[in-house]
């Protein structure tokens, strides 16, 4: 995850989730497992395919956490059965190796959002936090449409394969600003959004139907 992408300070923490994690790093699991169980989540961490998808199986999560650099099955193929067997399950992918190309691929499958190893907790927290309202799971609809937009904006970003320093130069609207739309934490103006909207070649009325408006 790009720099500029982060925010310092401390997030408003998530709900409560279910969450099943999918790890091959039996010290990465431990950590997820310790991590979420603190912040009050109902978390499983499973190290194998299989296992993850007996998981769900038997108990439907809010979401997962993905790793895409396994063993003998990649992440990719095992996003490839979620999204055929749960088109809308919330999966967030976790990686030590992260690309820009990656990135794109994984988006395109419906990700809602990207962690880089060694991630801090306020960042897991943040994606959380995002997700439960994106999704419904908690927070406001005006909450839930102003995530589910800056979703949208970030992965016609990504689909050009623009950092947000790129984006701010086509636009006019400032790094910091983006970042802020991207994040959900407060809507752009009308003119901000038809100048983002433009320099990404797409429509502001098209990314403000998908969020629900």
């Amino acid at each position: 995850m790009n720099e500029a992408d982060q925010q310092p300070g401390q997030s408003n923490p998530p709900p409560p989730l279910s969450i099943v994690a999918l790890d091959d790093d039996a010290d990465f699991r431990e950590y997820l497992f310790e991590a979420l169980r603190t912040e009050g989540h109902d978390v499983r961490v499973v190290g194998a395919p299989g296992v993850f998808f007996q998981n769900i199986e038997q108990k439907m999560p809010d979401l997962v956490l993905l790793d895409m650099k396994m063993g003998k099955r990649s992440g990719d193929e095992v996003l490839a059965e979620i999204r055929e067997r749960w088109p809308k399950l919330c999966v967030v992918i976790v990686t030590g190796y992260p690309s820009l190309e990656t990135m794109r691929e994984t988006f395109k499958l419906d990700v809602f959002d990207y962690l880089s190893k060694p991630f801090s907790l306020d960042e897991l927290r943040g994606v959380l936090a995002q997700a439960a309202i994106a999704f419904g799971l908690g927070g406001s609809p005006q909450d839930r449409f102003r995530s589910e937009l800056g979703r949208r904006v970030r992965l016609a970003r990504i689909g050009k394969g623009w950092t947000l320093k790129e984006l701010s130069e086509r636009s006019s609207v400032s790094v910091s600003q983006l970042s802020s739309i991207e994040r959900g934490a407060h809507l752009p103006s009308l003119e901000s959004l038809i100048g983002i909207a433009a320099a990404l070649e797409s429509r502001a009325s098209i990314w403000m139907d998908e969020a629900g408006f």
